[in-house]
């Protein structure tokens, strides 16, 4: 009966089955998933509904790319003269399969998306982040440099998808391929594929070009910087050939074909380079530099962007004019120079100078290829900056002994040829010695020099080598050092160089390209070399470069080749509080540079010529103290350091900086005053004939012991103010000196004489009238000898410290000792004809690279830094 009397609603509950729990997670998935494309679409159809319209203007005659200055006026118009516009009738089909296989192989079936490709994409994007892969086919492509700006973001792209879609309904592919080829940059300041045929290879018509040729100028919109064949045809090489490589993929050409094709060396196929016409090359390579790295495959290869920069057009000419051939300054034939100037408290790059005589579109020296040995101008950025930052050295005055040294199968040394013994941090690096440089880098540890460094942007390809201490591993450009050395002027503060403010494209949108600025060291650290570095330029290496005037720090260098004189690099890097400058001047073929004026020595003139000039009519403030930077007085050649005593001579007094908390804690005891010892006074002697013997007397304050001599009757010691001489002989002078002893110390010497009357003093003055008579002058002058003494003696007690230093004067000049030697340390440095500081020995034996010479790493095992 109970079960009969169940409710209905119970009955029902019974009934009712539970879904199982894999419906449930497909319903939700199903339903996300409508609800994400859903909102996908509103998304895209708004971004679809915003973006701009299709403008046949822009897509057939591409806008050119406005530079501006720092003060906001048109410098530079690019894509206007250099592009020759070809129609579809004018591309041989031998592009056309380059083109779409290395680019977009579908482009002739797709409706302006590849779905296979862009899916790929999302997958690749969705694996390794937005942006990651972009999948663009050759109608975005067009679509990007008309109408949008280069960033990755999820507008950009769907507004890219839309804009595509609609192109290839409005347009036919030849027309739009024919769109594509005659806006893509290739290079050089090559727009469009007819404009770069002509650039590289000399040819007006495309159906000149070869195969190889072809190949070429379909891989280069990829990274036109990167595969330049006139830059870097080892590069432009390998992308030839990976083209030639796709183009057998999707069957265009056969493997013979391109086998044959990959025997080619570009190289062969370049015509002669040829200058570009705008002004201001140098500093528009690196515009172009910046937008590459800035966006990986844009490079100045949109159109229609406004791009503001950091150029100041006033110091621009100042240095091309030094660059120039009516600068003033003797260049050997075969010298080039690259130069990087910059603002030192924001690192934006102020002017670039490419090479001498500013061949427009020539090699630029200042940042393109490998660069070059450093020299002696890694040794504050890889040294001695770490050694302060690591608390190695609290002091400018750090005491380093120069001395022979052998690391493995490397004995470096000094360009001198000559060891120093102790010296301070600042003098090892004004002078520019080579061992104290390579113990601070020791004491450091490479691990912590190559941090430090790499926080100043200097990257040291396989790792540090301790040759790299002194400039003889990796290799650098001049903006790379002006970088690294802008920090010390900038409280330790590093940002990295860049040419670029702020780019606005032409769909209205704006970057910003300011890079980020990073601590690199502390302020004391910056400080502490930076006035390091003032000595390099008032009595180093550096002197030749100095500006009167200016608060001004630097750092020379040079490298060298085992015997060879002369160098193969010369560098001079420096800065103010307003500027930073690095020169570097050498051969293209890395042959050896004379010393001289005209030689080693020109990095130095440009240096100054350039720093007067952009100094002028500007207030340059001196580099600030910060407060845990203390100035002390050391005295010279005291280790540890001690400060000078009342009686250390002027001469021997230095100023160095120290780190609050590590002052000099003693007092130097070298020139400490001795206490001088009294002599005796009012000494007299007299000859008593009754006992035939001579009294002395004298008299003393205080207790001593007394040293009385009596020539000829001989001497004795003796604590009374009186002695007596017995026995004389008759006719005999005695010369009489007695002195006073106090604690082993010696007093002066005070003096008189005793002639004793008798018969052979009476037979000698009947003998010898002109003899005695000699002996009575003699007798007057001792007499008035004495008289003086003790006038003198009287003086001595009034006037002490008069006295003292004329005692102290007597040692001036004698007491350099401990080894520094520093009047002689660089015997060259204001001579122009002689400066060089050749290093000694290589690195041999130093990891295997290359110790010191300015080539690639491992190639010039004999090459050294010169240490300048």
């Amino acid at each position: 009966m109970a079960e009969k009397g169940q409710s209905r609603a119970s009955r029902r509950k019974q009934k009712k089955k539970k879904r199982p729990i894999w419906k449930k997670i497909l319903l939700t998935i199903v339903l996300i998933g409508v609800l994400c494309v859903v909102a996908g679409g509103a998304v895209f159809g708004y971004y679809a509904a915003t973006a701009p319209k299709l403008d046949e203007e822009k897509l057939s005659d591409p806008a050119s790319n406005i530079i501006y200055d720092m003060n906001g006026d048109e410098f530079a118009e690019l894509g206007s003269e250099s592009r020759r516009k070809v129609t579809y009738d004018d591309l041989p089909q031998q592009l056309i399969d380059a083109v779409t296989a290395t680019e977009d192989s579908r482009f002739f079936e797709h409706n302006g998306i590849d779905i296979i490709r862009t899916g790929g994409a999302l997958v690749s994007n969705f694996k390794n982040g937005f942006g990651a892969e972009g999948g663009s086919t050759i109608d975005q492509q067009v679509i990007k440099r008309s109408f949008l700006s280069p960033e990755k973001t999820v507008k950009r792209k769907m507004q890219e998808w839309w804009l595509a879609f609609q192109l290839d309904r409005q347009y036919s592919k030849e027309e739009i391929l024919e769109m594509y080829l005659n806006k893509v940059f290739y290079g050089q300041y090559a727009y469009g594929v007819a404009t770069a045929a002509e650039t590289y290879f000399g040819k007006d018509d495309l159906n000149d070009l070869t195969l190889p040729e072809t190949a070429l100028l379909a891989g280069l919109p990829q990274r036109p910087t990167a595969y330049n064949p006139f830059e870097n045809p080892d590069l432009a090489q390998q992308r030839m050939n990976t083209v030639l490589d796709l183009m057998v993929q999707h069957e265009k050409i056969t493997q013979a074909e391109a086998d044959e094709a990959k025997k080619t060396n570009v190289e062969d196929l370049l015509t002669e380079k040829q200058p570009q016409s705008n002004k201001y090359g140098a500093f528009l390579d690196q515009v172009q530099k910046d937008l590459s790295e800035r966006f990986e495959d844009t490079d100045l290869n949109l159109d229609g962007m406004k791009i503001y920069t950091t150029l100041d057009p006033d110091a621009q000419e100042t240095v091309e004019n030094a660059l120039s051939e009516d600068s003033g300054i003797s260049w050997v034939d075969n010298l080039q120079a690259g130069i990087t100037l910059l603002d030192t408290k924001s690192s934006a790059i102020r002017a670039i100078g490419g090479n001498k005589n500013n061949e427009l579109g020539g090699y630029n020296y200042a940042i393109q290829g490998l660069g070059n040995q450093p020299g002696s101008s890694m040794k504050p950025l890889l040294d001695y900056a770490p050694a302060f930052e690591n608390g190695v050295y609290t002091s400018t005055y750090e005491q380093i002994n120069d001395e022979p040294l052998t690391i493995g199968n490397w004995t470096p040394g000094n360009y001198d040829d000559q060891f120093h013994g102790w010296m301070s941090a600042r003098t090892a690096l004004a002078k520019s010695y080579n061992i104290p440089a390579i113990k601070t880098f020791q004491a450091v540890g490479a691990e912590n020099a190559e941090k430090f460094a790499n926080g100043l942007g200097l990257e040291f390809e396989g790792g540090i080598q301790t040759g790299d201490s002194i400039g003889g591993g990796s290799n650098f450009h001049t903006i790379d050092m002006a970088g690294a050395y802008a920090a010390f002027g900038n409280e330790g503060i590093y940002t990295q160089p860049y040419s670029i403010t702020k780019i606005e494209f032409s769909d209205g949108s704006t970057l910003d390209m300011k890079p980020e600025s990073e601590a690199a060291m502390s302020e004391a650290t910056a400080y502490m070399v930076t006035d390091m570095m003032r000595s390099v330029m008032t009595e180093g290496t550096g002197v030749m470069a100095d500006v009167p005037g200016l608060d001004i720090a630097g750092k020379t260098g040079t490298t060298n080749k085992e015997g060879q004189d002369g160098s193969p690099d010369s560098w001079m890097n420096g800065l103010t509080t307003n500027y930073t400058l690095s020169i570097w001047t050498g051969t293209p073929d890395d042959s050896i540079i004379p010393g001289g004026k005209a030689g080693t020595d020109v990095a130095k003139y440009l240096f100054k010529q350039i720093m007067t000039d952009v100094h002028e009519g500007k207030d340059t403030e001196s580099f600030k103290k910060p407060s845990d930077v203390v100035e002390a007085k050391v005295e010279r050649g005291s280790r540890p350091a001690a400060s000078p005593s009342a009686g250390t001579p002027s001469s021997e007094i230095l100023t160095e900086l120290f780190l609050k908390g590590n002052l000099p804690g003693a007092t130097s005891e070298r020139y400490e005053e001795e206490e001088e010892i009294d002599p005796v006074t009012g000494l007299s002697a007299s000859y008593d004939e009754a006992s035939n013997s001579i009294n002395i007397s004298w008299n003393y304050d205080g207790d001593a012991s007394f040293s009385v001599s009596a020539d000829p009757s001989g001497s004795t010691s003796t604590s009374d103010t009186s002695a007596v001489i017995e026995n004389v002989q008759a006719g005999q002078t005695y010369n009489i000196a007695v002195t006073a002893s106090v604690d082993g110390e010696t007093s002066e010497a005070k003096s008189t004489s005793v002639t004793v009357p008798g018969e052979e003093e009476n037979v000698e003055e009947e003998e010898n009238p002109d003899e005695n008579a000699e002996d009575q002058e003699d007798q007057n002058n001792e007499d008035q000898q004495n008289e003086d003494e003790q006038n003198q003696d009287q003086n001595d007690e009034q006037n002490p410290d008069e006295n003292a230093d004329e005692n102290s004067d007597q040692n001036n000049g004698n007491e350099d000792n401990n080894g520094n030697n520093n009047g002689n340390e660089d015997s060259n440095q204001g001579d122009e004809s002689g400066n060089t500081e050749e290093e000694e020995n290589p690195d041999e034996g130093n990891q295997g690279t290359d110790s010191g010479g300015d080539a690639d790493s491992g190639t010039d095992q004999g090459e050294t830094d010169e240490q300048q």
